[in-house]
């Protein structure tokens, strides 16, 4: 990596002191911006359909997208390995944009997240004096959580906060979804705004394959979304032609009708009950599971969880696995949803163990 990896090996350290002196917001978000450049000189950076393929790393990740018949494709995707520089790291982020600017608000979270999240998260390390080297710091597989936990938070947040004065993007009446999860070790984050899913493959005692769902789908009629979008005064109701699919409404107008109770942006409906805060879980990967899939909702209208893991653990050239699990949708809905425009698609299969080098998956 160089001289930059170097520099800041041992993240939480060098952001704690600078000159003798606890470092300023400014400087961590100047090495945040450092370590983003680095990692994409050195392709530890994938934002497009691929593999991410480390020497040395316990990774192996397959991404794949593909438009669908809406439009111009407002799903994308990160895959950052080194996350932070630290060997044992890795981001994943899959975004679902929805309005006129969707596909805008999408990037621009993809791009702000990642960095503002290492910047809080070195901040909360520092602010609890944990070091992340110490015999306490890996046996306290909880704390350490609550560290990602409390940095999530903050980081949505402030991500959405930007979002709503970034004057190069109308996010009134268009958001995004935000899926993600950072793998330290043998501990995995998840962070989900929105209605894209997790699903994490693992061996059962009798040998077999099956998923656990590791999200919620946060849709308005979900009881406890709903009994808070109704308490700011929103409306949760299903029009007369999609029986089945609850849109969030403003009180008076029959505007948004969005069918996710929570996003980035979509600030004409945030005081209505809409909101940016993810829910943040966590896992302790055992010798059982085998890889996660992160996925959008495009793939889960018509992909079962059982569906979609077995799909991934039949492929048998894993650098193919996203794209396969992908195109397996894209029959689905022409099947399952006739007459309804395909939405777009798009996936990233997070291997727990690393796969000699496939074939390249063709980018589209």
């Amino acid at each position: 990596m160089g001289h930059l990896s170097s520099m800041f090996n041992g993240l939480a350290k060098s952001f704690s002191t600078k000159k003798g002196r606890r470092s300023s917001k400014h400087d961590r978000r100047e090495a945040a911006e450092a370590m983003v450049k680095d990692a994409k000189k050195n392709d530890l950076i994938l934002c497009s359909s691929g593999t991410v393929n480390v020497d040395g790393s316990n990774n192996f990740v397959s991404v794949f997208s593909k438009r669908g018949k809406k439009g111009v494709n407002q799903d994308c995707c990160i895959v950052w390995e080194e996350f932070g520089c630290q060997k044992d790291m890795i981001f994943c982020g899959i975004f679902d944009g929805h309005g006129a600017w969707g596909h805008f608000v999408a990037k621009r979270v993809r791009e702000s997240m990642p960095s503002s999240l290492l910047c809080n998260w070195q901040e909360t390390i520092a602010q609890t004096s944990l070091d992340p080297d110490s015999d306490i710091y890996d046996e306290k597989k909880q704390r350490r959580f609550n560290i990602w936990k409390h940095s999530y938070l903050k980081t949505c947040a402030a991500v959405d906060q930007e979002l709503e004065h970034y004057r190069k993007i109308d996010s009134f009446y268009s958001g995004t979804t935000a899926l993600s999860i950072v793998r330290q070790g043998e501990l995995i984050v998840i962070a989900n705004v929105g209605d894209s899913r997790a699903v994490l493959a693992t061996i059962s005692d009798d040998g077999n394959v099956v998923p656990i769902q590791l999200t919620i789908d946060f849709k308005p009629n979900l009881p406890q979304e709903e009994d808070r979008i109704i308490k700011c005064k929103g409306r949760v109701l299903c029009l007369d032609d999609e029986p089945g699919v609850h849109r969030v409404w403003m009180p008076d107008e029959e505007s948004p009708g969005l069918a996710m109770s929570r996003a980035f942006g979509d600030y004409c409906i945030k005081k209505y009950g809409v909101i940016s805060v993810p829910e943040v879980t966590y896992r302790n990967i055992s010798s059982r599971d085998q890889f996660v899939v992160l996925a959008t909702d495009g793939v889960w209208d018509v992909i079962s969880n059982e569906e979609a893991i077995d799909i991934v653990s039949s492929t048998i050239d894993k650098a193919k696995s996203a794209k396969n699990l992908v195109e397996c949708a894209m029959h689905a809905w022409k099947s399952k949803r006739r007459g309804i425009a395909m939405d777009d698609i798009s996936a990233i299969c997070l291997f727990f163990h690393s796969y000699p080098p496939q074939d390249q998956v063709t980018l589209e």
